[in-house]
């Protein structure tokens, strides 16, 4: 969807709904959505992407770009779960800046990583990782 207004406009108008999340975290979640899409769509002639699939997208996003401070600075812009991600990308939809598919749904952010444990565990030294339980093959 070509959107008739730019990211700026969109962000100050999802603000003036909803101030939960930092302007920085609007800018976030458009670009780990460009992740999303270029690591599950790459090619595809339709971009759309999964609530889950964007939080994949995003949880490899924020750990390449901010590192150990990941959790400091999603906590800081609002972002502690996935359904804060689907928050934002529902208010970017409200002020026609995304377009959605039918059969899209909030609850698509729903459930999937645990934010304190996805952002900080790659960051502690190995000892104080949890143990891998899988079974050996």
């Amino acid at each position: 969807m070509q959107s008739q207004i730019s990211f700026g406009e969109a962000i100050h108008l999802s603000l003036e709904k909803d101030p939960r999340y930092h302007p920085a975290a609007y800018e976030l979640v458009r670009d780990a959505l460009h992740h999303a899409c270029s690591k599950f769509r790459d090619g595809a002639d339709d971009k759309h992407v999964s609530g889950q699939e964007l939080l994949e997208g995003f949880r490899e996003h924020v750990i390449r770009e901010y590192g150990p401070m990941s959790s400091t600075i999603l906590d800081e812009w609002g972002l502690t779960c996935g359904l804060d991600v689907g928050h934002i990308v529902y208010n970017l939809i409200d002020v026609g800046y995304f377009g959605r598919n039918e059969g899209d749904s909030l609850a698509d952010f729903e459930g999937g990583y645990t934010f304190a444990t996805a952002f900080s565990e790659p960051f502690l030294p190995t000892s104080q990782r949890p143990k891998d339980t899988s079974p050996s093959l």
